[in-house]
């Protein structure tokens, strides 16, 4: 597995992390996306010694995409305060079990919505606004399309035909597993979710879900500019939709 950097220069990097890869360390064993970024640093600037890099933003361990790095404290303090002020624009492609083509071309739609934690089982759920552990979540998503998509399990013989919609999601709050907890509650579990996806929580071990961070916009740190980046996912289930073939 390679590193894939969008971007770089001596204040920031803005690279893809890879579905599985956690975006920080954790509790386990496996390589994180800031370690990874200060091996690529060490190696290429030796002479410099130990790497700054900065995770200033979160993406789950099953979620692919874009995400954008620290490599110095005033980098890591101007896109923290982007961030609390909600400049920095989060985009996601979603995939959902259901029809919902009579929604294609309409306006974006906002979900609102009070999260809670349960630390125990590293679950969210939904609650009420007097909960005063619940915290406010807020997206906006649109359907671009919706499929009839049949997997042919060779293994078995069978043929298991579903009906998938592909959202377009504009994150407004950072919560804790939020888009994941929202489409479950309001609308329907994404492809592959063994935790919110109802079909799914039987399956034991690793699943990527068909969640990816595909668009993220700022301004620059240090310079102001402003960037934007767009990566469109290519795996199952997204390269069955025509419109991402298209884009």
């Amino acid at each position: 597995m390679e590193l894939n950097i969008l971007f770089e220069d001596k204040h920031i990097i803005v690279c893809e992390k890879p579905a599985g890869v956690p975006a920080q360390s954790d509790k386990g064993q496996a390589m994180d996306m800031v370690s990874w970024l200060k091996n690529y640093l060490r190696e290429k600037e030796p002479e410099k010694g130990v790497p700054y890099v900065a995770a200033v933003h979160r993406l789950d361990r099953p979620v692919g995409g874009i995400m954008v790095f620290a490599k110095t404290p005033k980098a890591a303090a101007g896109l923290s305060q982007q961030i609390q002020q909600g400049k920095v624009k989060k985009q996601y492609l979603a995939v959902i079990s259901g029809d919902y083509s009579k929604e294609l071309g309409k306006e974006p739609k906002e979900l609102c919505d009070y999260l809670k934690k349960d630390g125990k089982t590293n679950l969210s759920v939904v609650t009420s606004e007097k909960d005063k552990l619940a915290k406010k979540a807020r997206l906006a998503y649109q359907v671009l399309e919706t499929i009839e998509e049949t997997n042919t399990k060779a293994e078995k013989g069978l043929e298991d035909t579903e009906v998938l919609s592909l959202l377009d999601i504009e994150l407004f709050t950072g919560r804790h597993h939020q888009i994941r907890v929202q489409l479950s509650h309001n609308l329907a579990g994404i492809w592959g979710d063994t935790k919110y996806n109802a079909k799914n929580c039987e399956k034991k071990g690793f699943y990527e879900i068909a969640l990816y961070s595909w668009k993220l916009s700022f301004s620059h740190p240090v310079t102001g500019k402003s960037m934007s980046f767009e990566k469109i996912p290519q795996k199952y289930p997204f390269h069955c939709f025509k419109v991402l073939q298209e884009a």
